[in-house]
């Protein structure tokens, strides 16, 4: 048999094969340009249609959504096949993007917006755990790299989507414009993958109640954000980390685990390495913002903000790029520094944002591009020894919870980062006041105190950095 080094790209993408690999990276790729096309076209939807208090709830239950579908897909695997799971994830995903375009009101399309999250949750975990399925063992490696790829396909094509259609006035189109994609992806399903199931899936019902703890969690807090009162806003967050304590109860005593053992204290390796994980994810969160502030603020287009905004993406995958190769001393090093460089480029971003003569007299936009850039770059740098330690620190016989609970917790925290910015800006004067005031605040205020989320994770490091293979 021959080894995994010895696979092909050519073999992967050619063919059979590359009709298959089209078909599962286009799960992956229609729920990740969609997510971008979101953010970009967000603003002008409130324009539109009004809502400017549900700004973050757009967001929020979308990848709260996400969370259920993702933990719901092996689940779909087993009872309905690959080829008829697809089918039906993609029927919702089109189903809720089809709502979503006609939606009259933020209400209205708020309820889309948590069907389209469903639909997208669950291709993404079916895209990732039919590779198996689909592709020899030996194309597993690069099948998981393509498929993760999309990522990057949608840094670039969302905000291009999104931003064009905004800028002329009908940003439904961009929603319409994603189902002709989903089409071509059902076919694509139809006729290349075959209708098999996992015998050996993993029971997703074991772990379910305690996916639906964390995810009432985030409801939770959202509902504080609804309110200027910061009793209110006490209250949800309160409310928020009661529930996910009793999940965390609950799963520590529980024989089917979502998290591995280790995982609820900052003192061992997997405590402090998901710490990590989930500040750096929460910092990301203000990126659904950017957009709207750079629109609002600073008279930016549609479009060039939803690429400004993209810029953080696109510098964690630079970092990533650039750190995956590093030596353990230099890994040791960067799970400090990349942190601390998107905190101090959060940081920036704060005073710079706000600013409007950012581009008056001496041009200072450079300097905003450079923070944007600096966020991403930042988490991009420590984030593949994140993530290769969690697997050297899962207790033995625990190696797959641990791999699957990283998506799962990213998720979760960037559904959380984007309840907690709702919070902190509505309290901050993003509807009362409003307009460029409101904005202004806002933004100063929610950038600084999301700065303090990847400090806290360089802080918590310690017991991360001393992983050894």
């Amino acid at each position: 048999m021959q080894s995994v080094q010895e696979a092909s790209w050519s073999e992967l993408l050619w063919g059979r094969n590359g009709l298959r690999s089209l078909a599962l990276a286009g799960g992956v790729a229609v729920h990740a340009i969609n997510v971008y096309v979101a953010t970009t076209i967000l603003p002008s939807v409130v324009q539109d249609i009004g809502g400017l208090e549900y700004y973050a709830w757009n967001t929020t239950l979308f990848v709260v959504a996400s969370i259920l579908g993702s933990a719901l897909s092996p689940q779909f695997l087993e009872k309905l096949g690959l080829r008829q799971g697809f089918l039906v994830s993609l029927l919702v995903f089109a189903l809720g993007t089809t709502f979503c375009a006609l939606a009259p009101s933020m209400p209205f399309l708020l309820f889309a917006r948590t069907l389209q999250g469903l639909g997208g949750g669950l291709l993404l975990g079916l895209s990732y755990s039919s590779i198996r399925l689909v592709f020899e063992e030996r194309l597993w490696p690069r099948a998981m790299a393509l498929v993760s790829s999309m990522w990057g396909v949608a840094t670039l094509s969302g905000p291009a989507i999104g931003g064009v259609f905004a800028q002329m006035g009908e940003w439904r189109l961009a929603f319409w414009s994603v189902l002709p994609c989903a089409l071509g992806l059902a076919v694509l399903v139809w006729t290349q993958l075959r209708d098999a199931r996992r015998p050996d899936a993993p029971k997703s019902g074991s772990t379910l109640g305690k996916v639906l703890l964390l995810t009432s969690s985030v409801l939770v807090m959202s509902a504080g954000s609804l309110s200027s009162s910061w009793l209110v806003n006490l209250a949800g967050v309160l409310g928020g980390a009661v529930l996910v304590y009793i999940m965390a109860l609950a799963d520590r005593g529980s024989a089917s685990r979502l998290f591995p053992q280790g995982t609820y204290s900052l003192g061992t390796a997997l405590g402090s390495l998901y710490a990590g994980i989930g500040l750096v994810s929460v910092a990301v969160a203000t990126e659904i913002f950017i957009p709207y502030f750079l629109q609002i603020i600073h008279h930016m287009t549609p479009l060039k903000a939803g690429y400004l905004t993209a810029l953080m993406s696109g510098g964690w995958t630079l970092g990533s790029i650039a750190s995956s190769s590093r030596s353990m001393k230099a890994a040791d090093r960067l799970i400090i520094i990349g942190p601390l460089l998107s905190g101090l480029s959060l940081a920036a971003l704060g005073v710079l944002i706000p600013w409007q003569g950012l581009a008056s007299g001496p041009d200072y936009s450079w300097a905003l591009y450079l923070s944007l850039l600096g966020v991403g770059v930042g988490i991009g740098l420590a984030w593949p020894h994140l993530l290769t330690r969690v697997f050297h620190s899962a207790p033995k016989g625990q190696e797959n919870i641990a791999s699957a609970a990283i998506t799962t917790l990213q998720l979760f925290t960037m559904a959380l980062g984007a309840a907690m910015a709702g919070i902190i800006t509505t309290a901050a004067g993003f509807v009362d006041p409003g307009g460029v005031q409101g904005a202004r605040q806002s933004a100063q205020v929610l950038l600084l105190v999301f700065a303090l989320a990847p400090v806290l994770a360089a802080l918590l490091s310690g017991p991360a950095r001393r992983v050894r293979p």
